[in-house]
């Protein structure tokens, strides 16, 4: 059983466009599997092991992202209200033991990217944040301990 998951429409994309490349590799593998299916004796066949391996990673990573699209539903982060801290709007926290601000975007566990300032809602940062306004203090267990925040901001997202 799996639970719809929030997912941006850039997310989606990004998604649709990885399992694109991924089924244009797995045409390649075939081939070159059949072609080394043609070579005989299958045992001592490290190139038919070989791709039949690679394919089996590659057909298993497409069910994946399929899986993802299947039970996703697009959100459209530009028309998120900025009422209360929600799946893709954009919050500015500050900490509160080192008064460093920091920025991140809420999206959902299939596009959120740590190298790209977002973080899942699924998160111990993420769930905290949800539905917060501006002004609250919350205090987060992460695996360092206690993180104490206060959101100072919440915007709509530059991207969809």
């Amino acid at each position: 059983m799996y639970e719809i998951m929030p997912i941006s429409q850039t997310g989606r994309e990004k998604l649709k466009e990885e399992l694109s490349k991924l089924e244009e590799e797995a045409v390649d593998l075939r081939k070159r599997v059949a072609e080394a299916r043609e070579q005989g004796d299958l045992k001592e066949n490290a190139e038919f092991t070989y791709g039949r391996q690679n394919l089996g990673f590659v057909e298993g990573k497409m069910g994946e992202i399929r899986g993802k699209l299947n039970h996703s539903e697009t959100v459209d982060c530009t028309k998120v209200s900025c009422d209360r801290a929600a799946f893709g709007t954009v919050v500015t926290l500050r900490n509160l033991d080192t008064e460093e601000e920091i920025v991140y975007q809420l999206l959902g566990a299939y596009d959120y990217d740590l190298t790209d300032n977002s973080i899942s809602i699924l998160s111990p940062i993420g769930r905290a944040m949800l539905d917060r306004a501006v002004g609250d203090k919350l205090s987060v267990t992460i695996p360092r301990g206690e993180l104490n925040l206060e959101l100072l901001e919440i915007a709509k997202s530059g991207f969809k």
